[in-house]
């Protein structure tokens, strides 16, 4: 989406924040991201000027200034940011200026979102960090870490994220497992006052690197606060993370090698069980924000032995990352914000499984590929009710269910799909492919002519003779699993054959049963 979203994923991620946006009527569909999607209990803290074609002859500024003078009173928050959707920009009425002018009594953070030239995460970036540099103060002085436990930032769950509000969870707990302290997770469900304790922290965890990085690095210039690089996504990402905030924190050696952190991950054991050896070498294509491209590459490569055929994102301002892991797989990564394009390269590398956003699932179904949700944008279904993280040990046990998962029931379909039109295996039998009132005799009964059901089933021979199944002998070899029911059929009619017998019934069946196996 445009960078204004992202500016409304901050708003309402916070607690008292209120944006004021310049925008005509049609660009109020924002809200519907937030409560259709997200599901959120109430709308985005987001008042829209929303002047018409007829406005445009008169005072839009003025539309402007009434409508954050209001937004104040009605909503008392402890912030405001002001800014232009991509349609009003146009008419440039500078509402940071007109704003700043109003002297309101609260905070105004003025944002100058480039519409045509950025996108939504950039947009979501941006924000955090004019809104932390308007109200952090700096040069904050922290006592040594010896003696005192060591506290950390969480920085950049916003409103509408993939899984953050899981991811958050999940991490908090780690971290205090390790014995560190959160200190303030921002921005998400953090308050004004909440951010102006950010540079009490010793040290900032970012956890999505579109999001939090610009902000962490303000704060490192100017509060002498370090971040994070690791990624705690997969087994592999959660171990680099727990040793890098373990060396942040100054924690003493605790006794715990890195193996004994991971020996309760399921996902470990699971990627090394016979139930999943046969995936290995799989095909996957996957697409998304740079962060959980990446992950799921190193993840799909190093974790689960999947071959990974195509890397890509639309977060161009990280495409220096992603083209450097694609370089390490031996691809050329896909940078690109034109879903037509990632369907082509998609369908070029016929993968076997496609990990991408809402836009690669679409495009997936379209090519028959399975296809697992990995990134935004989403759609109301990647929102879980329940908690289902991507980060730490069970954000990579639901990794693991949510990628092989698609890939078993394809074994499952290729399977079924194999024997769907051999007459010995859907026979009597089933599929959850097929339609429930759709199995093959009763189907070929109910045609014209066709013979009534229990007549006798004729098998021709050779030299014009033939042989004929009673309804007792069908009805008893269709008992037979169908694996090996055609080997059972063709011993009983060369049993019967052999023999002289034209009519096969249950006894010739358990005679001929009988007499191979001797």
């Amino acid at each position: 989406g445009p960078p204004h979203v992202g500016a409304m994923r901050i708003a309402t991620a916070m607690r008292d924040v209120h944006y004021v946006l310049h925008a005509p009527q049609g660009d109020t569909y924002a809200d519907l991201l937030f409560t259709m999607i997200e599901r959120l209990p109430r709308r985005p803290p987001v008042t829209y000027t929303t002047f018409q074609a007829r406005d445009l002859g008169g005072d839009t500024a003025e539309l402007f200034k009434t409508a954050a003078r209001e937004a104040n009173e009605r909503f008392k928050p402890n912030a405001m940011l002001v800014g232009s959707s991509c349609t009003a920009e146009l008419i440039q009425d500078d509402p940071g200026g007109l704003a700043l002018a109003l002297n309101l009594p609260i905070p105004v953070v003025p944002l100058d979102l480039p519409a045509y030239q950025r996108k939504e995460n950039w947009g979501a970036s941006e924000t955090f960090y004019h809104l932390v540099r308007a109200l952090v103060p700096t040069g904050n002085q922290r006592s040594p870490l010896a003696g005192r436990t060591a506290s950390c930032n969480i920085l950049g769950p916003t409103a509408l994220g993939f899984r953050h509000r899981d991811d958050v969870k999940e991490i908090r707990a780690l971290l205090q497992e390790l014995g560190i302290q959160v200190n303030v997770e921002a921005p998400l469900n953090a308050s004004v006052a909440d951010v102006r304790r950010l540079g009490e922290a010793d040290f900032n965890v970012v956890l999505y690197p579109e999001l939090g990085r610009t902000t962490a690095q303000w704060l490192q210039r100017n509060c002498e606060q370090p971040f994070t690089q690791a990624i705690p996504y997969g087994v592999n990402g959660t171990l680099d993370f727990i040793q890098e905030v373990r060396t942040l924190a100054g924690l003493v050696d605790s006794g715990k090698t890195l193996a004994d952190y991971s020996q309760d991950s399921r996902a470990k054991w699971y990627a090394k069980s016979v139930d999943s050896t046969y995936l290995t070498g799989k095909r996957v294509f996957i697409f998304g924000d740079a962060t959980h491209a990446i992950a799921a590459a190193r993840i799909a490569s190093q974790e689960l032995g999947f071959q990974v055929v195509g890397l890509g994102t639309y977060s161009r301002e990280l495409a220096r990352e992603v083209r450097a892991v694609a370089q390490e797989l031996g691809l050329e990564a896909l940078i690109s914000d034109d879903y037509l394009a990632v369907e082509a390269a998609m369908a070029e590398a016929a993968p076997e499984l496609v990990l991408g956003t809402q836009m690669e699932r679409h495009s997936a179904k379209r090519l028959g590929i399975p296809c697992a949700v990995i990134s935004t944008p989403l759609h109301v279904q990647d929102v879980p009710a329940r908690t289902s993280p991507q980060m730490g040990w069970e954000g990579a046990n639901v990794i693991f269910d949510t990628w092989v998962h698609p890939l078993m029931m394809g074994l499952e379909e290729h399977l079924i799909g194999m024997f769907r039109h051999d007459f010995e295996f859907v026979d009597g039998h089933l599929s959850h492919l097929e339609g429930a009132s759709s199995p093959s005799r009763p189907a070929e009964a109910e045609r014209p002519g066709a013979e009534p059901v229990g007549a006798p089933v004729a098998t021709a021979l050779p030299g014009n003779g033939a042989l004929v199944w009673s309804p007792d002998g069908e009805a008893e070899l269709a008992k037979i699993p169908f694996f090996v029911r055609g080997k059972a059929r063709r011993n009983t009619e060369r049993f019967a054959a052999e023999r002289g017998i034209t009519l096969i019934t249950i006894e010739t069946l358990y005679d001929a049963k009988a007499h191979y196996s001797r």
